[in-house]
Parts: structure tokens; C-alpha cells; sequence
């Protein structure tokens, strides 16, 4: 069964619900200074949440606006 543009973009709008909880996810996240491999666990974190906005940018440039 070929999917629609209609559940492309559903599906889109799914994705972009779970990419804002993921960036809301790691705001909220406190960085804990005494951990071993802290400095590594927020760059990683940082990469993250710059990968999530930059596919939230793209996958909102290609759906249709409802």
C-alpha cells in the first residue's frame, strides 16, 4: 500500500513531537560537574540537541503547513 502525502506528513508532525521533547529533555538536564566524563557527556549532549534543531528545521521546510 503506497503511503500518502497525507501520512507522510503525519508522520512528520509525529517525528517533530519527539524531536521538541528530546530538545526539552536536554535543556532540562543539569550538567553534574563531579561525574567522570561530564565535559564529554555535555559536548555530546550539545551535538544532540544542534542535530535535533537542524532536522527540525529541514523536516519543516518540506511539510505542508496545516
Amino acid at each position: 500500500m503506497p503511503i500518502t502525502t497525507q501520512d507522510a506528513a503525519a508522520h512528520a508532525r509525529e517525528m517533530l513531537g519527539d524531536l521538541y521533547q528530546l530538545i526539552e529533555a536536554l535543556d532540562r538536564r543539569v550538567p553534574r560537574i563531579e561525574r567522570i566524563g561530564e565535559a564529554q557527556i555535555a559536548r555530546d549532549a550539545a551535538d544532540l540537541r544542534e542535530r535535533a534543531v537542524n532536522l527540525i528545521r529541514k523536516i519543516e521546510s518540506k511539510i505542508p503547513k496545516a
